[in-house]
């Protein structure tokens, strides 16, 4: 399945019917007088995050969602019907945002979360609401109130505990498909990973989320490459993985290189917590890995792990580093880590794709 993590989407609620003008007419009752229904409300647009998708894909075909009108009101004082809402189902993690593309509508973080978008136009009064003692036959009801319709992106941000970042072939595919089920592509060359991949590891029978990104390089945050697009998938992450290759003749500047683009990102990812790793050291000797590490080391101003995914060498021990800051971290919040509902969707996920008011915060009807 193709991965599209943004889309742009009309949408409209339905009007509200019109009020019916209506008079009793019956044979042997002896007082007739106006007996117009009202109208139903319109239609009302929702969006709703459901477990099994991880893509937006679905909006590419289809951009124009639209309720139903409410029924009219009929004689006899019977209401009108109120429209069919529709539902715009989405995966866990969607942002939906006005047409300007920074108000933020609403953040879909749970599964069935619902949020309304767009409410339904209410219905209009039939002639029988406006009796009153000093006008006893109104021949008169209102019209329905039209709905709402506007334009909204929908932006889909992945949810995962930790997420990789690097240098394209820094060893972060390599790294996902050796503690994880994924399986995502991995070549001897640049941008190998064209959108993220995500997998679930398992460490002393803990789990966590890995997100792996493309990767960033130097003026990706001015668009070259692939950009920073995807660095939205890395914004709800606790902690990151640094991983920068052996390979580099300058570990300390791919490392540099990274943490600018990162900072000219913004948007707090910087402030996360973050491991850095030496990958791909099974391709250098011994007093290279040192070297190398050295320099890393002062450019980080930490000591960075030194890890080979091909041998499994110093695996297990960054995958433990993760998951005592995801621990932590999540201790601090008392959240828990993404739910085991969106771990087992991960996992098929893994095993099938490798290739406004929300309802439980204001999301209650208007009222007629």
């Amino acid at each position: 399945m193709k991965f599209l993590d943004q889309a742009k989407v009309y949408i409209k609620s339905g009007d509200g019917g019109a009020g019916s003008v209506s008079f009793r007419r019956e044979k042997f009752i002896e007082f007739g007088g106006p007996d117009g229904g009202d109208g139903g409300r319109g239609g009302d647009v929702w969006v709703e995050a459901v477990n099994g998708l991880n893509t937006l894909i679905d909006f590419r075909f289809q951009q124009h969602f639209k309720a139903t009108i409410g029924t009219h009101g009929m004689g006899r004082n019977r209401a009108g019907a109120k429209g069919a809402d529709v539902t715009l189902k989405v995966p866990v993690g969607t942002q939906v945002f006005e047409e300007d593309e920074e108000t933020l509508i609403c953040d879909l973080t749970r599964e069935g979360q619902r949020y309304r978008v767009a409410a339904g136009g209410n219905g209009g009064f039939g002639n029988a609401y406006f009796k009153s003692s000093v006008n006893q036959a109104p021949d008169w009801a209102n019209p329905g109130l039209p709905g709402e319709e506007k334009t909204i992106w929908l932006r889909l941000k992945l949810i995962a505990d930790a997420g990789l970042v690097g240098l394209p072939n820094a060893g972060k595919s390599t790294f996902l498909a050796a503690v994880t089920r994924a399986r995502p592509k991995i070549a001897n060359y640049p941008f190998t990973t064209l959108h993220p991949n995500l997998g679930v590891a398992t460490i002393d029978g803990q789990e966590f989320v890995l997100a792996d990104i493309p990767g960033l390089i130097e003026g990706a945050h001015e668009g070259v490459g692939i950009g920073d697009r995807f660095l939205g998938h890395v914004e709800r992450t606790r902690v990151l993985l640094h991983l920068v290759s052996a390979q580099e003749e300058k570990v300390g500047k791919a490392y540099k290189t990274v943490k600018h683009e990162l900072e000219a990102y913004g948007n707090e990812l910087t402030d996360k917590p973050e491991i850095v790793a030496l990958s791909q050291i099974d391709v250098v000797d011994e007093e290279t890995l040192k070297k190398k590490t050295r320099e890393l080391a002062r450019a980080c101003g930490k000591t960075p792990f030194c890890i080979s995914a091909i041998t499994g060498s110093g695996m297990t021990e960054v995958l433990r580093a993760l998951r005592d800051i995801i621990v932590e971290a999540n201790g601090d919040t008392g959240q828990e880590a993404p739910m085991k509902a969106l771990k087992v969707r991960h996992r098929d996920m893994q095993s099938s794709g490798n290739e406004g008011e929300s309802e439980d915060n204001d999301g209650g009807e208007q009222q007629g």
